[in-house]
C-alpha cells in the first residue's frame, strides 16, 4: 500500500475527481446489497405461500431500479477513475521528458537510450495502472468486500458471518509475504524490459555494421538470451503472482463449505430464515470477486510501486551544469576569451585540455586543428557548456559564460557536431528547426549558403522530400551541409563547425566556406577541423596535441615555422594532388 502513500500527492491535486470516482464505488457496493437482500425476501414469501403478483412486479422494478443506478454510476466512476490516471501518465511522461532535456553528459553516459525508453513506456504505464486499475480493485476488495461483510452481519447473522470468514486472517498474512517478494520481483523484471530495449535500439541503429560484418547469427543469439533472461525474471513474477489464485480459491472455498454446513445447521433448528440463508449465499458469492481482486491488487500495487522508485530514482538524478541566480538573459555577444588551466572529465584519471589560451575577437575566425583524439571537440564541448568544472574561465563579451543563462549563451551559438543527427521530417523543416515559421525563400537562401541547394532540386519532393530517420536516405555531404544550414538559419553570433566539412569534397568546401566568409563578416567562427584547408583562411589557427597548444599563427606562420602543422599541409596536399591524378 505504500505506493499510495507516495502518489499522495497527485490524489491531494485530483481530489474532487477520485472523490467523485470512489463515492461512486461505494455506491455501487451498497446498492448491490440490494438483489440478494430481495430475493432472499421473495424467497421466504415463496416459502410462506404469501408472494403476490403485485409484490413480484414491486421486487422486479426495485431490481430493474437498481440495475440502472448502477449503470449510471458506473459510467461516473470509470470517468473519473480513469481520467485520472491518465492525468497522472500525462504528468509523469512530461516530468520525466523535461527532466531527459535538461540532463547533462554524464546522464546519458550512465544510461543507456533503451534504459531511458523503458522508464517513459513500461514504467509509467505500470504507474497509471496504480491510479486506475488500482484504486479500483482496492475499493472492490475492500470496500466492497467490507460493505458486503457488514450486511451479512446486519441482514443475516453475525455469528455465521464470523465463523465463515475465519480462514481470511490466512489471506492476510500470506498477501503480506508475498507483496514483498513481489515487489523485488516486479524491479528486476522491469531491469531485463530495459535491457531487451537498449538490445532493440543498438542492433536497429547499427544493422549496417552488423550485417557488414556477418554478425547477425550472433547478433540474434545475445538477443535471444536477453529474451531468455527477461522470461526467466517473468517467470518468477508470475510465479508469485500465481500463489493468490489456489490460496483464495481455497478459502472461498472453506468459506461455502462453513457456510453450507453451519447456515443448515441454523435453517433446521429455525435460527435463520432459508430467505436469509439464500442472502448468505449470494453474500458469498459476492466475496469472490473481492477476494480474487486482492491478488490483482497486490499484483498492480508492486509493479506500480517497482516502477515508481525506478522512476523517481531516475528523476533524482541532477545536472551538473546549473544556472546561476540573477543569470545574465541578455545573448551573449562580443570577444571569446579562453583561460583553461586544466580540465578533465568527470570519470576520467588524467587532464584532457591543459593551459589552454587564447583570444577570439567579434567577427574573426578561430581555426582549432590536431590529430585525432588531441582536445578538439572537448574544447568546443567547454565554450558550450556541456561542462561546468574546470580550473579556468571562458569568456564572452567579458563575461564568464557561466554568468550567462542557458538560454542566452546556447542561443547565440550555431553548433554542427561531427555526428551529424537529421530528424525524421522534410528536409525544409530539418533546416528551419530552430525557427519552425521560416518562410521558403529564407530556407532556400541558406541552402544556397551552403551549396545544398541543387542537391535539393534533385530530391524526388524538392524541401518536401522526407530524409528518413537519422536522415538514413542522404549522403554525408548532404547531411554535413544540411546541418551547418539549420545552424545558420538563426544567424547565430558564434559558428561551430566540428570538423562539419570532412564529408563535402574540396570545391564544394571552398564554395561554403567563402559563403560564409561574405556572409559572416561581424560574426564570429569557430572551426575544428582534420583537413587543414578548411582553417587556412582563419585570422589565427590553434594546433593542439594531447590537450595541449602546441603551435598556433596564421596559416603562413605556421607553414614557416615547419612543425606539426607544415608537414600534415604537404601530406594532405600530395594525397589531394595523387586523388586528382587517379580521377
Amino acid at each position: 500500500m505504500s505506493i499510495f502513500r507516495k502518489l499522495s500527492w497527485f490524489f491531494k491535486l485530483e481530489k474532487k475527481t477520485y472523490l467523485i470516482g470512489v463515492s461512486s464505488l461505494i455506491l455501487v457496493a451498497l446498492i448491490q446489497l440490494i438483489p440478494p437482500k430481495v430475493i432472499g425476501i421473495v424467497v421466504d414469501s415463496i416459502a410462506s405461500r404469501q408472494l403476490t403478483a403485485k409484490q413480484l412486479i414491486i421486487w422486479v422494478g426495485i431490481l430493474i431500479l437498481v440495475a440502472v443506478t448502477q449503470y449510471f454510476l458506473r459510467y461516473v466512476w470509470r470517468t473519473n477513475i480513469w481520467g485520472g490516471s491518465s492525468r497522472l501518465e500525462k504528468m509523469l511522461r512530461k516530468r520525466l521528458f523535461h527532466h531527459f532535456t535538461v540532463m547533462d553528459n554524464t546522464f546519458f553516459k550512465e544510461h543507456r537510450t533503451g534504459d531511458l525508453m523503458a522508464h517513459a513506456t513500461n514504467d509509467l504505464t505500470a504507474i497509471q495502472n496504480v491510479a486506475g486499475a488500482g484504486i479500483l480493485t482496492f475499493a472492490d476488495s475492500f470496500i466492497t468486500g467490507s460493505i458486503t461483510i457488514v450486511a451479512m452481519v446486519l441482514f443475516v447473522d453475525w455469528r455465521l458471518t464470523l465463523i465463515a470468514l475465519l480462514p481470511l486472517p490466512l489471506l492476510a498474512l500470506t498477501s503480506k509475504i508475498l507483496g514483498a517478494k513481489l515487489h523485488d520481483a516486479f524491479r528486476e523484471s522491469q531491469e531485463t524490459f530495459s535491457d531487451i530495449n537498449d538490445k532493440t535500439q543498438e542492433s536497429v541503429s547499427g544493422i549496417k555494421v552488423i550485417k557488414t560484418f556477418g554478425q547477425e547469427k550472433e547478433d540474434i543469439e545475445e538477443f535471444e538470451q536477453k529474451i531468455n533472461h527477461s522470461i526467466e525474471k517473468n517467470n518468477r513474477v508470475n510465479t508469485l503472482d500465481a500463489l493468490f489464485d489456489p490460496l483464495i480459491t481455497i478459502i472461498i472455498g472453506a468459506a461455502y463449505v462453513i457456510t453450507i454446513v453451519l447456515g443448515g445447521y441454523y435453517v433446521v433448528h429455525k435460527q435463520i430464515t432459508i430467505g436469509q440463508f439464500v442472502s448468505f449465499i449470494n453474500y458469498i458469492a459476492m466475496l469472490v470477486w473481492p477476494m480474487f481482486a486482492i491478488g490483482r491488487l497486490f499484483n498492480v500495487l508492486e509493479r506500480g510501486n517497482a516502477s515508481y522508485d525506478r522512476v523517481q530514482e531516475m528523476l533524482s538524478k541532477k545536472s551538473s551544469i546549473v544556472e546561476r541566480e540573477n543569470a545574465i538573459t541578455e545573448p551573449a555577444k562580443g570577444t571569446i576569451q579562453f583561460e583553461i588551466n586544466q580540465f578533465q572529465y568527470p570519470d576520467g584519471e588524467h587532464p584532457v585540455l591543459t593551459n589552454i589560451d587564447f583570444t577570439l575577437e567579434q567577427g574573426h575566425t578561430l581555426g582549432i586543428v590536431g590529430k585525432t583524439g588531441a582536445g578538439k571537440t572537448t574544447l568546443l564541448k567547454l565554450l558550450l557548456r556541456e561542462y561546468d568544472d574546470y580550473a579556468g574561465t571562458i569568456q564572452f563579451g567579458k563575461q564568464d559564460i557561466r554568468d550567462y543563462s542557458l538560454n542566452a549563451l546556447l542561443q547565440s551559438i550555431g553548433y554542427v557536431p561531427q555526428d551529424h543527427f537529421l530528424f525524421s521530417m522534410t528536409v525544409k523543416d530539418n533546416i528551419r528547426f530552430a525557427s519552425p515559421k521560416l518562410s521558403q525563400a529564407k530556407v532556400e537562401e541558406v541552402a544556397e549558403l551552403t551549396a545544398i541547394h541543387e542537391d535539393i532540386l534533385s530530391f524526388p519532393e524538392q524541401y518536401e522530400t522526407m530524409v528518413g530517420e537519422r536522415g538514413v536516405s542522404l549522403s554525408g555531404g548532404q547531411k554535413q551541409r544540411l546541418s551547418i544550414a539549420r545552424a545558420l538559419v538563426l544567424n547565430p553570433e558564434l559558428l561551430i563547425l566540428d570538423d562539419a566539412l570532412s564529408a563535402v569534397d574540396a570545391k564544394t568546401e571552398e564554395k561554403i566556406l567563402s559563403n560564409l566568409k561574405e556572409q559572416r563578416k561581424e560574426k564570429t567562427t569557430i572551426i575544428a577541423a582534420h583537413r587543414l584547408s578548411s582553417v587556412k583562411h582563419a585570422q589565427e589557427i590553434l594546433v593542439l596535441d594531447e590537450g595541449k597548444i602546441i603551435e598556433r599563427g596564421t596559416h603562413q606562420a605556421l607553414l614557416a615555422k615547419q612543425g606539426w602543422y607544415a608537414k600534415m599541409y604537404e601530406q594532405q596536399q600530395l594525397a589531394e594532388k595523387i586523388e586528382g591524378s587517379e580521377g
